[in-house]
């Protein structure tokens, strides 16, 4: 069974809150501007290791990222 997390709303609500752009953040986390982009859209779910890594990035614990 595949399960989609969409992150993007908590992902910006972050990223706004420790006033990053988007490219901030994607070079923070060692990913691609693209990539933040699309998550926050909900146009794509993440990977385990681009979760980890934004999570890392906005300081916070991955699970605060996926949420209920």
């Amino acid at each position: 069974m595949l399960v989609v997390v969409k992150i993007g709303n908590r992902l910006r609500d972050l990223r706004v809150r420790r006033a990053l752009t988007q490219e901030e953040l994607a070079e923070k986390a060692n990913v691609g501007t693209n990539t933040v982009a699309r998550l926050e859209r909900n146009e794509s779910a993440p990977h385990m290791s681009t979760l980890r890594k934004l999570a890392r990035a906005l300081g916070v614990d991955p699970a605060e990222l996926i949420g209920d």
